[in-house]
Formats: C-alpha cells, structure tokens, sequence
C-alpha cells in the first residue's frame, strides 16, 4: 500500500500541507476548493470576523447540505419504493400472460 503523499491546498489564502493517498488528489483539490469558496463567500457577506469562525459557519452550512441532500435521497427512496414494486408486478404479471398466450 501507498503512502499519503502531502498535497498542498489553499484556503482563504492559508496554505495547508495535506497527507492524501494517491490516486485523491483530485478529490481533495476540489474539496479544497468548494471548502474556500463557501469560506470566502461568508467572509465576504461581512457579518462573520475571524477565519475560525468563518470555517466553523461554513462547516455548518456544509453538514446541512450534506444532511438535507442526504434526506431528500432517503424520502425519494421511500417513496419509490412502493411504487417499483408496483410497476415489477405489473411487468411480471404482463410476461405470465404473454406466456399464456404462447401457449
């Protein structure tokens, strides 16, 4: 196995050294990058001073989102779920009469 090789990643214009496995890098770039553009778009509404403060709110904002998409996938789940079923009896009912009929 890999050693995390140290990737380095720019937030709020901090730079920060990041042990990452190979083959993430490009996820942690990108992550890198959304977590400073939340960052800055707080900071820059004026209302947050200090950047712990600004990286604990967009941390928060962060969870939320992660959570209320979470959430919407489980709800869409759950009611799909009824209704495939539905639709797989209604497919396995229509090939059983199409085999009558062959017959």
């Amino acid at each position: 196995m890999s050693n995390p090789l140290p990737i380095s990643v720019t937030i709020l214009d901090k730079e920060y050294k990041i042990a990452c496995p190979p083959g993430e890098q490009a996820a942690l770039l990108e992550s890198a990058a959304y977590l400073d553009r939340k960052m800055r778009e707080i900071r820059d509404k004026g209302s947050i001073i200090g950047s712990e403060r600004v990286a604990v709110i967009a941390a928060l904002n962060i969870a939320h989102e992660l959570l209320h998409n979470s959430q919407l996938e489980s709800d869409l789940s759950e009611s799909l779920t009824p209704r495939l079923k539905n639709l797989e009896n209604k497919v396995a009912e229509a090939l059983q009469n199409a085999r009558q009929l062959e017959i």
